[in-house]
């Protein structure tokens, strides 16, 4: 909220107005149990036109992405950090550089595709971390019930060349990441991994030694490939340096999760991803 002098009447400046900074998007607090129906009566100015021929609507609800953090950050202070839509995008960009001994193994139009779309039920429910406690089941539970809607009631009556089978793609590739069983689905986990790690780092830099946020490097245990694990050490190593000669509260490039709860936590969250 910001507070904006306008003019009255007489042209002079006496009269204060609450206004809304429209780049402000609240992700809503719902009661349980979590449903689509209340998430999206929630939303104030937002709420897409359902069943449309045009994809209008869903241009729309996508820049939620845009304006939704990841929560993560938020409770070490950095309040104004990534969005979703920006850690999707250059994960996208990185699954263009991998090793040759993987990439000639993967189909990495899919991949790119899965990376932007992995996130995307994050628009009505929010980005979930391991901190926040809830239940894995749950987590997909609420996930699963807004790619759903989005499939059906956003792109379900799209018209136009190819637009009947874009949302069966979203739904599937979405799922097939979901299921963990594919290579490609094992790749974007890992390059989703990677990338926190690197925004990890980059974030400790600006803070000058005074932001530690050793509780993200472990994730680096998660990442399975061996080229995607190669990453990963690279930047572990690189945050050695960073932290080189300063006092933090873990070992420099050492796994740590914090507390042993949050540690169980993690362990939940990520439980079933290869």
């Amino acid at each position: 909220m910001s507070l904006s002098t306008m003019n009255d009447d007489t042209g002079t400046n006496n009269v204060s107005k609450e206004i809304l900074d429209p780049s402000i998007v609240i992700t809503p607090k719902i009661s349980n149990p979590w449903t689509v129906d209340k998430a999206l009566a929630a939303i104030t100015f937002d709420k897409p036109m359902e069943d449309s021929s045009s994809p209008v609507p869903f241009f729309h609800i996508l820049e939620r992405l845009k304006t939704t953090k990841r929560e993560g950050w938020r409770r070490f202070g950095i309040n104004g950090g990534e969005s979703i839509a920006d850690h999707m995008y250059r994960m996208s960009l990185m699954t263009m550089l991998g090793p040759a001994s993987l990439t000639s193994r993967l189909d990495l139009f899919k991949c790119m595709k899965m990376c932007l779309i992995h996130d995307m039920a994050e628009l009505l429910v929010g980005d979930i971390t391991p901190a926040d406690g809830v239940p894995k089941r749950e987590k997909i539970r609420r996930e699963t019930l807004t790619m759903d809607y989005i499939t059906q009631h956003l792109l379900g009556n799209v018209q136009g060349a190819g637009a009947s089978i874009v949302g069966t793609e979203i739904r599937a590739l979405w799922q097939e990441h979901e299921d963990s069983e594919t290579l490609e689905s094992r790749f974007v986990q890992d390059i989703d991994k990677v990338e926190l790690l690197l925004q990890m780092v980059e974030y400790e830099k600006r803070g000058g030694g005074r932001v530690d946020l050793s509780e993200f490097t472990y994730v680096a245990t998660k990442v399975s490939l061996p080229e995607t694990k190669a990453w990963a050490e690279e930047i572990l190593q690189e945050r050695d340096r960073v932290w080189s000669g300063k006092l933090v509260a873990g070992e420099a490039g050492e796994v740590s999760s914090g507390s042993s709860q949050l540690r169980k936590l993690q362990d939940q969250y990520y439980d079933g991803e290869s």
